[in-house]
């Protein structure tokens, strides 16, 4: 995956799920960033984290178990950053 997104169950907060493309053959890592959308504005992005592939995974997985859902197409474009 080099990218997923995942909004809460209220729609309103979102993780973005982004591989860290300079280093993904020797120590795969992804960004996360969250995030809410504006009506009329930039996004809204509060945090960014940076994990292991593995624990990404395992957080991907939790948070579904928590209600938050796959969005389909992304939220917000590459240049917005926290």
């Amino acid at each position: 995956m080099r990218e997923g997104w995942l909004i809460d169950q209220d729609d309103c907060w979102i993780w973005r799920f982004w591989r860290d493309e300079t280093a993904w053959v020797r120590d795969p890592k992804v960004f996360l960033d969250r995030g809410r959308l504006l009506p009329g504005e930039e996004p809204l992005l509060k945090e960014r984290h940076y994990l292991r592939k593995d624990a990404a995974e395992q957080l991907w997985k939790s948070l579904q178990t928590q209600g938050w859902k796959p969005l389909k197409t992304p939220a917000w474009g590459a240049t917005a950053e926290p």
